[in-house]
């Protein structure tokens, strides 16, 4: 471990263990955040990662030694966390996860009340700076911990938002499909469980069992060689639609009845065109990689939609000021206002099957025609050696056909027929690429092979 604690990012603490984060450093956030904040109560949640556990009851240690007393949730997702925290009326939440990291890593998500985000600006750096000169504090009064675990409320809460009246089930509306649902071996199921006594249709489980080790690979849906076992399951079953989720299931990736994996894009223009039909002149927040299909559906269902910077601490943010009805990454990130303004991996899914049943079409049609629009070149991710040098050099190479150019997250270039943003992770050493065009497949492929000539 460095004396600049590199696993504290921008926006959550993630690192490979124990490296750049131990067990010693996991107590020393719990202090450093009692102290912070001041804390009555923390919730503290952890996934499958086989590190967890442990760093958890440490964490909780450090909490309980800086003077909070801990709501101990055991095994569960993100969201649990942020749900729990808002609807119980904490004073903060932690969650152990490293999401879709190798599982030799791990990390910590942090909320404070309301389940607003602890990013660096809001107390993530303070926490750290903290920590490097020592000032933490052991509190006159112990705290104490007790397990407890909110699930139900936060299924039947999920099966609300699909009412849109109180006289009748959203699950009610639901047409039987035939669903594959790999989880990954992340911590999905156990949730699946809870839901599926109120769910109609049938589901094919893959990998229900929260495992750490990873026996099929890291639960990461975004990387297209972990896409093909879903897609496989979704024509052996003749199903009707597949999903996948990360580790700690905040994002939730879509398959269509013949197996295509459908990029998150399509489903946050898809979900906001239909949230905003009882909401109309909401705003709808979308990050800066791919926007020409969600704003072009936005504003044609009479929504206000609003680029942003990537990352759930700066969108969080964004839709609390903004007051947003929903907003959407790329990377399958969806948040709800009517979720704390929180990220939701189980929420999403249940509103796309909601849509299908309303129009009685599968998922494919009801994409196929902004796919055609707006195609996409998915995400790309390249380890280069400088990433602000390759930045300006695309920059320079197309400033003079460029009709806008924005730095709200990266590189963002609207050349007309078509257009790209450049990033670099913010939790990995990774310049991300994105390009879209407007109908024009060939021509987006041109450049995208262009621009990786440049990401070296």
């Amino acid at each position: 471990m460095t004396d600049t604690l590199p696993c504290f990012k921008a926006y959550d603490i993630r690192g490979r263990v124990p490296t750049e984060l131990n067990l010693e450093l996991a107590r020393q956030i719990g202090l450093a955040f009692a102290a912070e904040f001041s804390p009555g109560t923390v919730c503290v949640g952890h996934d499958m990662r086989l590190s967890s556990r442990d760093m958890a009851l440490v964490l909780m240690t450090g909490l309980e030694d800086g003077g909070a007393d801990v709501v101990d949730l055991g095994l569960c997702g993100t969201e649990e966390v942020y749900h729990a925290t808002f609807s119980q009326g904490f004073d903060g939440g932690i969650m152990i996860t490293a999401s879709h990291n190798p599982k030799d890593w791990n990390g910590m998500k942090l909320v404070r009340k309301n389940a607003i985000p602890v990013s660096g600006d809001s107390g993530l750096y303070a926490i750290r700076d903290r920590i490097l000169c020592g000032n933490l504090p052991i509190a006159v009064k112990r705290g104490y911990t007790r397990r407890a675990s909110f699930r139900d409320e936060y299924v039947a809460l999920l099966l609300s938002l699909l009412a849109p009246d109180q006289n009748r089930r959203g699950a009610e509306r639901l047409q039987p499909l035939r669903i594959v649902a790999n989880a990954g071996n992340g911590c999905a199921w156990p949730v699946m469980e809870a839901l599926l006594p109120h769910l109609p249709g049938a589901f094919i489980p893959l990998h229900p069992e929260p495992d750490g080790a990873f026996p099929n690979g890291v639960p990461n849906p975004l990387l297209p060689e972990n896409r093909a076992e879903t897609s496989r399951a979704v024509l052996e079953h003749g199903a009707d639609l597949g999903i996948a989720w990360d580790g700690d299931f905040d994002r939730c990736f879509f398959f269509d009845e013949t197996g295509a994996f459908i990029e998150s894009y399509y489903l946050i223009g898809l979900l906001a065109q239909n949230l905003l039909a009882s909401h109309p002149g909401s705003s709808i927040i979308h990050d800066t990689r791919l926007t020409w299909n969600t704003r072009e559906l936005v504003e044609a269902a009479g929504g206000i939609p609003l680029e942003n910077k990537t990352g759930h601490a700066f969108m969080k943010e964004r839709m609390r000021r903004e007051n947003a009805l929903y907003g959407g990454e790329m990377s399958a990130h969806h948040y709800f206002r009517d979720f704390g303004y929180c990220d939701t991996g189980m929420l999403v899914w249940l509103l796309v099957w909601q849509i299908m049943s309303q129009t009685g079409k599968p998922l494919s049609a009801l994409v196929s025609e902004r796919m055609k629009h707006f195609p996409v070149s998915g995400e790309i991710n390249r380890s280069v050696g400088d990433a602000k040098a390759v930045m300006a050099l695309a920059e320079s190479r197309y400033a003079k056909d460029a009709l806008a150019v924005n730095h709200i997250d990266g590189l963002s270039m609207d050349l007309g027929a078509w257009r790209f943003n450049l990033r670099s992770s913010n939790t990995e050493p990774l310049l991300r690429l994105n390009v879209e065009s407007r109908g024009d497949r060939a021509l987006m492929e041109q450049k995208r092979d262009e621009i990786l000539a440049l990401m070296v």
